[in-house]
């Protein structure tokens, strides 16, 4: 076991695997080896002193997935929050502790709350989604298309879900500079409780506006909905589905990118069409799950599953990747095959997984279909991981492509106003070939930090 991965554990006690730092967001997979060693279930370390077990095997998963009786999502049970051995502030705070929404209620209450976003949600119909994911794409697109080189995560994979839900939400563009901000804060781990007052300050005035102005829109759909959530409900809710639809969402779309440029199974066969982008889809989801470690549930009482003790109110965390590759489930082949936990399963399941991969889906023939000849700028064992114990997420990913002239680029495209109209914004025209200046800055460290800049016209 190597050493730099593990902490020191107390006497007696096995080592808690660490599941942040550059060696576990390098090679997740080794980890997991490691921990498979003690069984379908392990302890790690979240953050610094933020201890967990990580459930690794597939059919442990289930288990605690299908059991609410036993296994609660209500944070308020977490023992090392109420006693303060877990700070407030710790940046895993926001990912974990309690707010009044569906992922973090039980029972009646969460069927109540995930009903309102079933509902709100179905409202949206697939060929508007379509329409909204196939703009904000064109938009991004022309943005690059004329340079020949771009990062797909900064330039593409990371803007387009949030142009998306803004469209969704309603969400008028001032807005979407601070939401961007929040959602850096919280996924990036820096200063994750600042951010996260942010975020929630912010989504409480698109709900007062909502109430003033409703539109056709989720948010609005979400207030008028008969389960009549309360204000504090409905920001928890929106938060919710912004940073489901955000984080997760471009991981998945740039893992899928990854797949499709690198591995010939794939990379071979992209001129023929959508096919290739719903095998890619697959794998990413049984192999490369964009959240990798979530769906953190608390024992009600101790539990021993098959030797491992689990305690009352000691977080458990679903590795949703280390238990769609456990060595002990067959699975013949990946394509079509559904049975894969990056949704989640249970009560508990992801509510919004077909416009899920269906934005993504979207996002990746748009692509490929402008830029057909696309490359990865770097060998692909040179890319980088971000760190952190919840997703799987890259830091970056440039390519290279022949650059396209672009005459009626919407370059400076923002969410604005109700149904996601866009404003106009000036046209560039650049020879074959040929490349825009632009000014020479330093690009921001944080993927998050450069789409701020981005929003920002930086």
């Amino acid at each position: 076991m190597n050493p730099e991965s593990t902490s020191d554990p107390a006497s007696g006690c096995p080592r808690h695997e660490l599941l942040y730092g550059p060696g576990f967001a390098a090679d997740p997979a080794a980890a997991y080896r490691r921990m498979r060693q003690a069984g379908p279930a392990a302890p790690v370390e979240l953050s610094p002193g933020v201890r967990a077990t990580l459930v690794i095997g597939y059919d442990a998963a289930l288990h605690v997935l299908r059991s609410p009786e036993t296994f609660s999502k209500d944070s308020r049970r977490w023992r090392d929050m109420a006693d303060g051995t877990v700070p407030a502030d710790s940046p895993v705070a926001p990912m974990m502790a309690y707010r009044p929404n569906a992922l973090l209620t039980d029972g009646p209450e969460h069927r109540r709350l995930r009903e309102a976003i079933t509902d709100s949600l179905g409202g949206v119909e697939p060929s508007a989604l379509r329409g909204y994911v196939g703009q904000s794409a064109d938009a991004l697109i022309d943005r690059i298309a004329a340079d020949g080189e771009a990062d797909l995560l900064g330039a593409y994979a990371r803007p387009l879900p949030l142009l998306v839900l803004n469209q969704l939400f309603g969400c008028p563009p001032e807005y979407g500079e601070r939401l961007v901000e929040g959602m850096a804060g919280i996924f990036e781990l820096v200063e994750a409780e600042k951010a996260n007052e942010l975020l929630t300050r912010t989504v409480g005035e698109l709900i007062a506006l909502k109430r003033e102005t409703p539109g056709k829109d989720v948010t609005s759909r979400l207030i008028a909905h008969p389960a009549r959530l309360t204000d504090e409900e409905l920001v928890h809710t929106l938060v919710l589905l912004m940073g489901a639809g955000t984080e997760p969402e471009q991981n998945l779309i740039a893992n899928s990118l990854r797949l499709l440029l690198s591995d010939d199974r794939f990379a071979g066969s992209l001129s023929g069409g959508s096919l290739p982008v719903e095998d890619a889809l697959d794998e990413v989801l049984w192999t490369d799950p964009p959240m990798a470690n979530y769906a953190v549930h608390f024992p009600v009482h101790d539990v021993v599953y098959e030797g491992t003790l689990l305690k009352e109110g000691h977080p458990v965390v679903i590795s949703f990747a280390a238990a769609n590759t456990d060595p002990a489930l067959v699975v013949d082949q990946r394509t079509g095959n559904r049975a894969h936990l990056a949704w989640s399963a249970g009560p508990h399941s992801c509510p919004a997984q077909g416009a899920a991969r269906l934005i993504a889906a979207v996002a990746i023939e748009k692509l490929l279909d402008r830029l057909p000849d696309m490359e990865l700028a770097v060998p692909v064992r040179d890319l980088e991981w971000r760190q952190g114990p919840f997703h799987r997420a890259l830091a970056a990913l440039p390519v290279r492509f022949q650059a396209v002239a672009v005459t009626h680029s919407e370059e400076d495209e923002r969410p604005a106003g109700d149904g996601g109209s866009t404003a106009p914004a000036r046209h560039i025209s650049v020879p074959p070939g040929g490349r825009r200046s632009a000014p020479v800055t330093t690009a921001p460290k944080s993927g998050w930090a450069r789409l701020l800049a981005w929003w920002r016209g930086e």
